[in-house]
């Protein structure tokens, strides 16, 4: 499994998020693999209308519960991202993608904003092996792997490299032109 995320004790939105809110246009938003949440539930705290998606029943579940603790609503769907999900084309006004690493789900992505919407993506690096998990080759970027993926994209905001001295991680933010 590519998704690396531990709902029970990371609740806080990503930081990479937080900082480029201001970036995003009000709309549709699909979060892919959103585990418990935390991502989905601030972008509803914040006006945006969420949908996540998960493989895990108890993240989706748990993510629900938190959304109604914080007043917000989310939609949520349960679906093997891997063989059975298809994305709605030329939907979403934002699709965000965190700590999950599925190469053949981008063109679904590119396909699924329309034009003017937003992807914001930050995941591992293959940079990651030397703090541990994950590891596997198959779920970290290359160098610049990120950048690649969304060429014909208008970037925004890129960054990649180790942070908090901690992770190796690529984050993207750009608009479909």
């Amino acid at each position: 499994m590519s998704h690396i995320y531990d709902y029970e004790f990371d609740m806080e939105p990503a930081s990479f998020l937080i900082n480029h809110i201001d970036l995003l246009p009000k709309g549709r938003v699909l979060d892919i693999a959103m585990g418990g949440g935390r991502n989905a539930i601030y972008l509803a705290r914040m006006g945006f209308d969420v949908e996540g998606v998960d493989s895990s029943e108890h993240a989706v579940q748990h993510a629900l519960e938190r959304a109604k603790e914080n007043s917000v609503t989310i939609k949520s769907d349960v679906a093997d991202l891997e063989n059975d999900y298809k994305i709605k084309p030329d939907y979403y006004d934002v699709i965000i993608c965190f700590n999950y690493l599925q190469r053949s789900l981008i063109p679904q992505i590119k396909d699924g904003l329309k034009t003017g919407g937003i992807i914001v993506y930050e995941t591992y690096t293959v940079d990651q092996v030397q703090f541990g998990r994950p590891s596997n080759p198959d779920f970290l970027l290359r160098h610049n792997e990120l950048m690649d993926m969304f060429k014909g994209f208008r970037c925004l905001r890129y960054r990649e490299g180790i942070i908090e001295k901690r992770k190796a991680i690529a984050s993207l933010i750009a608009v479909k032109v």
